[in-house]
């Protein structure tokens, strides 16, 4: 069900209405149509195709297997994953970093969780702007104490954000953490698709309550206001 606020429109998802498998040493929560769970309202968000909340066992994780035409952002919230893939790249992305994959004309890649405690990550698919083009890997940490009070900019496809990590698609990637009581603001452009999830904590979005790991999808134009209720983790994108 939509909720209209002023100048923007949010579909809170709540956590317990995502598609969700588990097969032991995966437990995953789908915020969009994927793999065996289908739901032809929630088949993507703008370009937006995937965002799986993944909790992946000790000393386990996904074997070698092949991705194309997909932007393909890793947000470690948790332990730590390691990518292995077809061009010889090899990296451990650590809890509050994040690594991207452009998938391009095709690459095979592993992702395993090789520590001794639980990971948990969100994985974000983002449709590129064109098809095709050499396929790449990169990772980078974030700094925690860089995001306290404000939404920081982690992967974009945009020039102007040289900081961030480089995707091949219209869209951007932000993270920040909001002490209980505080509030940030994001605006956006006109028919920009946000997609919002609060990793920790509860909060609200121009007054409509969001529990911890809810998905906000929200229909840009104007700014929104975030206000924490409690200690706050977020990740929101911004897409075309």
């Amino acid at each position: 069900m939509m909720s209209m606020t002023v100048g923007s429109r949010i579909d809170r998802r709540p956590f317990a209405s995502l598609g969700h498998a588990d097969h032991g040493w995966l437990n995953a929560r789908h915020h969009f149509s994927f793999a065996d769970y289908y739901d032809p309202s929630r088949m993507h968000w703008g370009a937006i195709r995937v965002w799986n909340d993944d909790e992946i066992g000790p000393r386990s994780g996904f074997p070698p297997h092949p991705h194309a035409d997909m932007e393909i952002i890793t947000y470690v919230r948790t332990g730590a994953i390691t990518h292995q893939d077809s061009l010889g790249n090899k990296g451990r992305t650590e809890a509050g970093d994040v690594q991207v994959m452009s998938a391009g004309s095709g690459i095979r890649h592993a992702e395993y969780n090789l520590e001794d405690e639980t990971t948990t990550l969100f994985q974000i698919w983002v449709m590129p702007r064109s098809r095709g083009g050499q396929p790449s890997w990169g990772a980078k940490p974030f700094p925690k104490g860089d995001r306290s009070g404000r939404l920081v900019v982690l992967a974009s496809g945009h020039d102007e954000d040289r900081e961030a990590l480089r995707i091949r698609a219209d869209a951007r990637l932000l993270g920040g953490t909001v002490k209980a009581g505080d509030s940030v603001t994001y605006d956006s452009a006109e028919g920009r698709h946000l997609y919002l999830v609060p990793a920790t904590g509860r909060i609200e979005i121009d007054g409509q309550l969001f529990e911890a790991r809810d998905g906000a999808a929200i229909i840009g134009g104007a700014p929104i206001t975030i206000k924490a209720i409690e200690d706050a983790e977020i990740v929101l994108v911004d897409s075309e």
